[in-house]
């Protein structure tokens, strides 16, 4: 294989969004996908207003939203949860093609089916050990940015 034949790799060029209230999580998150090898920036947000706030800029200052791979979101946060943002994201012809995965320690059907429902990506129960973390990231990572085919124009 030439290199011309090798595949462009698009994943450093886009940002995950990690929304999550509890810092701690965010921090053992953000760990674990530095550990699993993902190269890409990284966006905290803290709950849900938050991360809208954040699309809306990025759409509303002229930038492509093309940059953001993906949303990490948790269901339960403060302001506006998981739930009511990824009813917002999916329902908005600007944001709705960013995979959203659900990351959260909810494992209640109706949390899965409804997110299902909203449209979500994926929906992934959160470890409760770190090296379990780790190896999901691992697999987010390669599945996300290494095996599927994201549009390069969110918008």
């Amino acid at each position: 294989m030439s290199v011309s034949d090798q595949p462009e790799d698009h994943s450093k060029a886009f940002t995950i969004i990690i929304a999550e209230d509890d810092e701690d999580d965010y921090l053992l998150t953000k760990e674990a996908f530095i550990e699993a090898g993902a190269k890409n920036p990284l966006h905290w947000v803290k709950d849900g207003e938050e991360l809208i706030q954040f699309l809306t800029n990025v759409s509303t200052n002229g930038e492509e939203t093309q940059h953001i791979g993906m949303i990490l979101l948790d269901l339960n946060m403060p302001k506006k949860d998981g739930r009511e943002s990824l009813k917002e994201i999916k329902s908005s012809p600007l944001w709705r093609k960013i995979p959203v995965l659900i990351l959260t320690t909810s494992n209640a059907e109706s949390d899965i089916l409804n997110s299902y429902d909203l449209g979500v990506n994926s929906y992934i129960q959160k470890p409760v050990r770190f090296p379990e973390l780790v190896e999901v990231a691992k697999s987010v990572v390669n599945y996300w940015f290494n095996t599927v085919k994201l549009p390069l124009n969110n918008s």
